[in-house]
């Protein structure tokens, strides 16, 4: 009887929990701060104090590294899916071979109880099987960890957008309460923001 192999059926069922888990992170993170631009360069355009105009700039900075760290959020995360899809068709694969393996098994097991002996090209065909799982198996694991990455990847970087997002958001609180302090902090998240980014291309070569 056939026995599924623990490791492929684990991985198949890991793989469908993680594809469950990209699908809800797969959605480019939003950066809904238009409105606040706008808000900002009204009071730049209007406002005497010259670090209102550095907030404007600053704000542009800071949409635009949100806007780029969005777009590579998605397509890692879009690698993420497509890498374990492939890792499970693989495992998948990996389970036929398995199938084959044991038929042919069986079959020569059979013949040897009633004393007949069992064909030459079958042992071929169970020992070429055994390789091909091997030369499966490995080529699923390096599917299964580039997901993994992939999906790390693109946790750092929506990490990035939304300290972006909060920097912006601050900036504009600054120029509305005339507080220059809340633009220096404004700064100070847009730098953890980029900080993220940073590590985001070490996450990505890690793999």
């Amino acid at each position: 009887m056939f026995t599924l192999n623990r490791k492929g059926a684990t991985t198949i069922v890991d793989g469908v929990l993680l594809s469950y888990l990209i699908e809800d992170v797969m959605e480019d993170p939003e950066v809904p701060t238009e409105h606040l631009h706008e808000e900002i360069h009204h009071h730049a355009e209007h406002s005497r104090e010259k670090w209102v105009l550095g907030v404007a700039l600053s704000s542009a900075l800071l949409a635009g590294f949100a806007a780029v760290c969005s777009l590579m959020a998605g397509h890692h995360a879009n690698e993420a899916m497509i890498s374990q899809i492939e890792s499970t068709d693989q495992w998948g694969y990996f389970q036929s071979k398995g199938i084959k393996e044991t038929a042919l098994t069986s079959k020569a097991e059979i013949l040897e109880a009633l004393g007949k002996p069992s064909s030459p090209a079958d042992k071929e065909k169970v020992a070429q099987y055994q390789r091909d799982k091997e030369l499966i198996a490995k080529k699923a694991d390096e599917l299964e960890k580039e997901a993994q990455t992939h999906l790390r990847t693109h946790e750092v970087l929506a990490s990035s957008v939304t300290m972006f997002q909060i920097a912006i958001a601050v900036g504009a609180i600054s120029v509305l309460i005339r507080s220059r302090p809340f633009w220096l902090v404004s700064l100070g998240v847009g730098v953890v923001g980029i900080a993220f980014l940073i590590q985001s291309f070490f996450t990505a070569i890690g793999r």
